[in-house]
């Protein structure tokens, strides 16, 4: 279609136009049987000066015309104030502002009520919130009158008596529900009394690097603290001593952000810009030099240990009963007067020495200074390994083939593994 809604415009006028219609604009469709003839007359002043005078009223036309397109097609397109999915019949909607800096400001206002600080009063400590220490937590569920909060292991160990402290001031008592040394995760319960509504659970396997998210927490006891950052590993291993000994025994797989964390933020919510948690803030790396190296625990590791806490009050794994120390570790190694005592030889320079046998080990007749080295025919060169083979392949009520070295020979025995008792 033309520019006028028509297939194409012409100054000239056709001979079968009436003589008064001479000299004006005539827009013209073709389509009839034959083609139009165009009349050619004799110049005269008159018909000159018509056709100027028609010609200049299609140029001024067309210049309008022009600058108006123009205008239309050149102008910024604005964004959305916002993107709405739903349907027609009253379903709900999400809303999202297309600032990212507004996203910031609804996704905390959604969380913030649902993260609580956590102030675990130690044994024998006094009540005074100087000599507690001090932790978040996050409302995951209320239910039958009780709320459940989920934290860190390490925010409630040694506890003697805890509670939790809502973003508004109130204090309210709080109950172990149950723990997980291993994954890091707590349970607690308190009266759904004055307390926030329950966080919304995120999916941690769709982060992307780069995504914004935040952390709320409270930090060295400033309550309801937000602070924002981007992901910057979605899938990171560390490794970590469950014992706090200085030897590695175990491997967490952690979200790796910027945000900052600091001391009484474990235990609280890593969001993204939608208001759902993604994950719980665990630890940092803090040293000379260091900056933006914070970490969350993915909130899909999470409910696992979660749901088997509310359901069990702990997270049961097959027990083998060893206390071990590594034959190899760098950071303790052995002198030559207990590799002596060992009596191992020369080829073999990898694997766990026991330092106490208890339970299944002990029954099945391992004892002091038995050196492991192979599960099921699999090489164990440490803790970190003979743990991880043991939550990772085996269940409670598994045997396991144990070959070690005692007095210089190699000796195998099966072991059957047990739940760890209380």
């Amino acid at each position: 279609m033309g520019l006028f809604g028509d297939d194409f415009y012409s100054t000239k006028v056709s001979r079968r136009a009436e003589p008064e219609q001479k000299g004006k604009l005539q827009i013209i469709r073709p389509g009839g049987r034959g083609r139009d003839r165009w009349r050619n007359p004799r110049r005269s002043r008159t018909g000159f000066s018509s056709t100027v005078k028609v010609a200049v009223i299609s140029s001024v036309i067309s210049s309008i015309v022009t600058v108006t397109l123009f205008s239309f097609i050149t102008q910024p397109t604005a964004l959305p104030l916002a993107n709405a999915t739903g349907n027609g019949g009253g379903g709900t909607q999400t809303t999202q502002a297309a600032d990212p800096y507004d996203r910031i400001i609804e996704a905390a206002a959604k969380v913030r009520p649902s993260v609580v600080s956590i102030v675990n009063h130690k044994t024998g400590s006094s009540v005074s919130m100087e000599d507690s220490a001090l932790g978040s937590g996050v409302i995951f569920k209320k239910e039958d009158g009780k709320a459940y909060i989920m934290t860190n292991h390490h925010v409630v160990e040694g506890a003697s008596d805890l509670e939790i402290v809502t973003v508004d001031g109130e204090t309210h008592k709080a109950k172990l529900v149950g723990k997980d040394r291993v994954s890091d995760i707590a349970v607690l319960s308190a009266e759904d009394k004055g307390l926030g509504a329950a966080a919304e659970i995120g999916d941690s396997s769709k982060l992307q690097r780069g995504q914004t998210v935040l952390a709320i927490g409270n930090p060295l006891g400033l309550g309801g603290t937000l602070t924002s950052g981007i992901v910057s590993y979605t899938d990171r291993i560390l490794p970590v001593s469950i014992n706090q000994d200085g030897v590695y025994d175990w491997e967490q797989n952690v979200i790796q952000t910027d945000a900052a964390i600091n001391e009484g933020n474990s235990g609280g919510a890593l969001v993204d810009l939608n208001g759902k948690v993604v994950g719980i803030n665990t630890m940092k790396i803090s040293d000379t030099g260091v900056e933006g190296l914070s970490f969350a625990i993915p909130m899909n590791e999470v409910m696992k240990t979660v749901d088997s806490l509310l359901l069990n009050g702990k997270v049961s794994r097959p027990y083998l009963g060893v206390y071990t120390v590594d034959l190899s570790n760098p950071y303790a190694p052995l002198d030559d007067e207990q590799r002596k005592d060992l009596k191992l030889p020369s080829h073999v320079d990898s694997g766990v020495v026991v330092l106490e046998a208890s339970g299944p080990a002990s029954d099945a007749g391992m004892k002091l200074n038995d050196v492991i080295t192979e599960f099921d025919g699999q090489k164990i060169t440490s803790t970190l390994d003979l743990r991880k083979y043991l939550y990772d392949k085996k269940k409670i009520g598994d045997t396991i083939e144990i070959t070690f070295y005692r007095d210089g020979n190699a000796e195998k025995v099966s072991v059957k593994l047990t739940d760890k008792p209380e």
